[in-house]
């Protein structure tokens, strides 16, 4: 038994194009060599990482830039960081001009204390053009 099919054969489509029809494709194959020209990019100079800060360190700037002996500086220092670190155990963000924005967005605890993953946030101009208020109020 043979069996015969009764669909049409298929034609060639006789539909007629239209001017934005055919602008697509062109406007398509000019995007295509638009992105495939080469952009040209300088590389970026090789940032040479500094060493680490440690607290003795922070204690000799602070006592270079304000003036006040090191024994009256290191107290207050400590203090300082102590309170810093205490905050941000807590999960609270610290806003401290002209440092910047400190976030915390990640903390994880480990068998030796905790992980936190920070982000910092500081303007571009991240000089101090006038004198320290807090040092005027002082004098």
């Amino acid at each position: 038994m043979t069996t015969t099919s009764t669909r049409k054969p298929r034609t060639p489509s006789t539909r007629t194009t239209t001017a934005k029809a055919t602008a697509a494709p062109a406007k398509a194959a000019e995007r295509l060599t638009e992105a495939a020209a080469p952009v040209v990019t300088q590389p970026e100079p090789p940032s040479v990482a500094l060493p680490e800060m440690k607290k003795k360190d922070l204690v000799d700037a602070v006592v270079a830039r304000s003036g006040v002996k090191k024994r009256d500086a290191k107290p207050a220092v400590e203090a300082a960081l102590a309170i810093l670190g205490d905050a941000l155990s807590e999960g609270r963000d610290l806003n401290l001009a002209p440092m910047g924005k400190v976030m915390v967005k990640k903390q994880k605890k480990i068998s030796q204390g905790s992980v936190l993953t920070l982000r910092l946030r500081q303007n571009d101009k991240a000089t101090n053009d006038g004198p320290d208020p807090l040092a005027q109020a002082a004098e």
